[in-house]
């Protein structure tokens, strides 16, 4: 199976994404990622001005298989939570890339280059 890997992002190994604008990055799971955990049913996140940790847990996803960490491409302030996922926590089986994103953060001077491209990421899951 083929999976969708945006090339405006940067990737964890561990299936997470984040946007590359210089202002606040999005994050969120990958299209891969949502694939293997199966429906998910519940999200935990963290709050608005919570600060998260590069490659540190910042939150759960539950699935109908399973509980996994999610884990934080950078470091810095929560900016904004995707609220719609408290509710709506299938929007990140059905847009993963889109409606389905997790968090907006402010983030410190951690250098995005050193996350896998969506080429790397690519051969990753392949």
């Amino acid at each position: 199976m083929s999976f969708d890997v945006p090339d405006d992002r940067r990737y964890l190994e561990s299936h997470e994404w984040t946007t590359t604008d210089a202002e606040a990055v999005r994050i969120g799971i990958t299209e891969f990622a949502q694939d293997e955990l199966g429906d998910v049913v519940f999200v935990e996140l963290p709050a608005v001005g919570d600060e998260i940790h590069a490659e540190e847990a910042f939150g759960v996803v539950e699935s109908i298989k399973a509980v996994s960490d999610l884990y934080a491409p950078v470091s810095g302030e929560v900016t904004a939570v995707n609220d719609a996922l408290f509710d709506q926590p299938e929007l990140v089986n059905d847009d993963p890339f889109g409606d389905g994103w997790m968090l907006e953060v402010d983030p410190r001077d951690d250098d995005l280059e050193s996350l896998l491209s969506a080429a790397e990421y690519r051969e990753q899951i392949a």
